[in-house]
C-alpha cells in the first residue's frame, strides 16, 4: 500500500486533465491561410497563428505543473504522532 495525499493527488490528475484537454482543442483550431490573402488578412493570420500556439503553450505548462503535483504527492504523506515543536524559554 503507497501513502498518497489524495489531496494533492487529485488536483494534480485535474490538472493533468484539462490541460490535455485543452491542447486537444486549441490543437484542433489552428487557424489556416489560402492564397490571394491581402497583407491585412496576413496579419490577421499570423496573430491568430501565433494565439493559438501561445495557448498551447500554456496548456503544456499546465500538464507540467499537475504532473509534478502527483508526483509530489507520492512524497507528501502526512505521518501521524509527529512531536509538535515546542519554544523554548531563554533562562533569565
Amino acid at each position: 500500500m503507497v501513502l498518497v495525499d489524495k489531496k494533492i493527488l487529485g488536483g494534480g490528475l485535474a490538472m493533468v486533465a484539462v490541460g490535455i484537454a485543452l491542447t486537444i482543442i486549441v490543437g484542433s483550431s489552428m487557424p489556416a491561410g489560402q492564397s490571394g490573402m491581402t497583407e491585412e488578412e496576413i496579419i490577421d493570420l499570423m496573430n491568430a497563428q501565433q494565439e493559438t500556439q501561445d495557448y498551447n503553450t500554456l496548456s503544456g505548462i499546465l500538464i507540467g505543473v499537475g504532473f509534478l503535483l502527483v508526483l509530489i504527492s507520492f512524497g507528501a504523506r502526512r505521518r501521524k504522532g509527529t512531536a509538535k515543536k515546542e519554544e523554548k524559554k531563554p533562562a533569565e
